[in-house]
């Protein structure tokens, strides 16, 4: 289950990141979900104020 409180959020996407998937779209694929629900988790992540990051595979 993905959390849904942003801080949660921020963690475990990039811990799936870091020790799972090479990238965004391996990470949608892996965990199976769309890409609107994709959107929706980048978009509460840059509301804290946190970017991904390509080149380090993360949101910084």
């Amino acid at each position: 289950m993905i959390p849904q409180d942003p801080v949660m959020l921020l963690s475990f996407i990039n811990m799936k990141l870091r020790d799972e998937y090479q990238g965004l779209d391996a990470l949608s694929e892996g965990l199976d979900i769309s890409k609107d629900e994709l959107d929706e988790i980048v978009r509460k992540l840059e509301n804290i104020g946190y970017k991904y990051d390509p080149k380090l595979n993360k949101f910084a």
